[in-house]
């Protein structure tokens, strides 16, 4: 059967920025232009949690924070956006147990939402097939600079979408969604991880709005040149589970996908078998997470690069013993950064917890802003927010008791 779209009920004002009773005016216009000049830009973070959304405002110098919400309390919120090319427009990708996934948008900064007219839905099964149902959206990535009402969202189970009116309608990609070779490598969706199998790091390359990456946990990491009419596995050099056959891709799992703004011919990879570098126009992936210390490992989530230098990149471990726990390490939280392209790694925690913090970071929450120098932020499984100014070298708590927190995401204002 055709899937079809869920509302969950009608649209309803959220708590918008500015607007009693939050407690401030995160990412409002008036505030963006009345605090911010051209030299320190206002800082605004998008949080997504498993109960709600949060927005979080600072000036340049980002050392107080403001929050605004929550919206959609109750609700899961999966990814929250800012669209860069107006700085005003963000979607939500939302959903709840009883009526199903959707997406909202809004253009005045959370003030007030609208739901998708058709949010990502596959397309009805032929005769005597079985059609797959999106159970919610996962990743949401605007498109390229030259296509201002453009936006491409990935699904679980394994599925590609793509807006031109800005979020409001939705249109499956076949290439992916509907080819039996792709189908078979994303595997069943039990076969996926503990929340189902996700379409993820939807990537678009900065010169050419019609090359693209994307992730797909399981299937691995494909290219496309012609706009995502058709896709190619990118996967050599890649390692997958002991005993596994590397050439299926049914067994490679990227976790999370970077390109380099700095230079787009250089990305990185957080896979579920270490930490990858890629220097196009080379197809081979080359593991330099193994230069981590011995007793840390290079298993973990998210990833993130410098938006000017390629050679700096952060990531955040976690505890990849067999079993994973998906906890720190020892319970010792730490970013770790390297600054060389992988060949050397060093741990970054002054003021994060010593011991006894056995939360970790999923893949969508760690993230950096563009100032100079750079501010990371990440959130945790336990709901707190933390951030650095100075890349990494100290850390601070700036919102706690939050719900689990899905992604985070920034934006100069």
């Amino acid at each position: 059967m055709a899937e079809k779209s869920r509302k969950p009920g009608a649209s309803r004002k959220a708590p918008g920025v500015g607007k009693k009773p939050n407690t401030g005016r995160a990412g409002g216009r008036a505030s963006a232009r009345s605090r911010g000049n051209a030299k320190t830009p206002d800082t605004l973070l998008l949080v997504a949690t498993r109960k709600g959304a949060w927005l979080y405002s600072s000036d340049g110098s980002r050392r107080q924070w403001k929050a605004a919400g929550p919206h959609f309390l109750g609700q899961i919120v999966n990814h929250l956006v800012l669209d860069p090319r107006d700085r005003r427009t963000i979607l939500a990708a939302t959903s709840t147990g009883h009526l199903g996934p959707t997406l909202h948008r809004s253009t005045n900064f959370g003030r007030s939402w609208q739901e998708a007219a058709r949010p990502p839905g596959f397309a009805k099964a032929p005769d005597g097939q079985t059609g797959r149902t999106v159970k919610h959206t996962f990743w949401l990535t605007p498109g390229h600079a030259s296509e201002p009402n453009v936006w491409y969202a990935g699904t679980s189970p394994q599925g590609l979408f793509r807006s031109e009116d800005g979020g409001n309608h939705w249109e499956p990609f076949g290439a992916i969604n509907d080819d039996q070779q792709y189908r078979s490598w994303m595997g069943r969706e039990q076969d996926g991880t503990p929340d189902g199998p996700k379409l993820h790091s939807i990537t678009i390359d900065p010169r050419d709005p019609k090359h693209m990456y994307i992730g797909m946990s399981g299937g691995g990491v494909h290219e496309s040149h012609d706009a995502g009419r058709s896709f190619a596995p990118l996967a050599k050099g890649l390692e997958v589970v002991e005993g596994f056959n590397p050439a299926d891709m049914t067994f490679h799992d990227p976790h999370c996908i970077r390109l380099c703004p700095g230079n787009p011919d250089r990305l990185y990879q957080q896979n579920h078998c270490g930490i990858y570098r890629i220097d196009r126009p080379s197809d081979e992936w080359v593991r330099i997470g193994r230069n981590m210390p011995g007793r840390i490992g290079d298993i973990g989530f998210p990833m993130v690069v410098h938006p000017r230098n390629d050679q700096v990149v952060w990531v955040f471990p976690m505890d990849g013993q067999s079993v994973w726990p998906r906890t720190s390490p020892d319970g010792k939280p730490a970013v770790y950064q390297t600054r060389n392209a992988g060949k050397t790694w060093q741990r970054k925690n002054t003021g994060l917890p010593d011991n006894q913090a056995w939360w970790t970071v999923k893949r969508q929450a760690m993230t950096a802003d563009a100032h100079d120098p750079v501010g990371l932020y990440f959130g945790t499984t336990s709901g707190d927010l933390w951030m650095s100014r100075d890349e990494g070298q100290n850390w601070r708590n700036i919102a706690r008791h939050l719900p689990e927190i899905y992604a985070v995401e920034t934006a100069l204002l």
